[in-house]
């Protein structure tokens, strides 16, 4: 998928771990790591609207697209 999640990134320049920004903003750790490592396949606006405010970031920082390298035809 060409949307990448980069909530690591801004949870490194944060200085702030899963566990303490999932209680933070009222989610499950379980869910939030889904979130982190690209493998959720949405996200509510109220989990980004959150996870903005702890973070002090836009939903810019978090999400990021990339096209797809083109495949070789055989």
């Amino acid at each position: 998928m060409p949307i990448i999640v980069n909530l690591d990134v801004m949870m490194a320049k944060r200085k702030i771990s899963l566990n303490e920004l999932a209680s933070r903003i009222g989610i499950t750790q379980a869910n939030l790591s889904i979130l982190k490592t690209g493998k959720a396949k949405a996200v509510r606006f109220t989990t980004l609207d959150a996870i903005c405010k702890e973070l002090n970031c836009q939903p810019g920082d978090l999400l990021e697209w990339r096209d797809a390298p083109p495949t070789l035809s055989q």
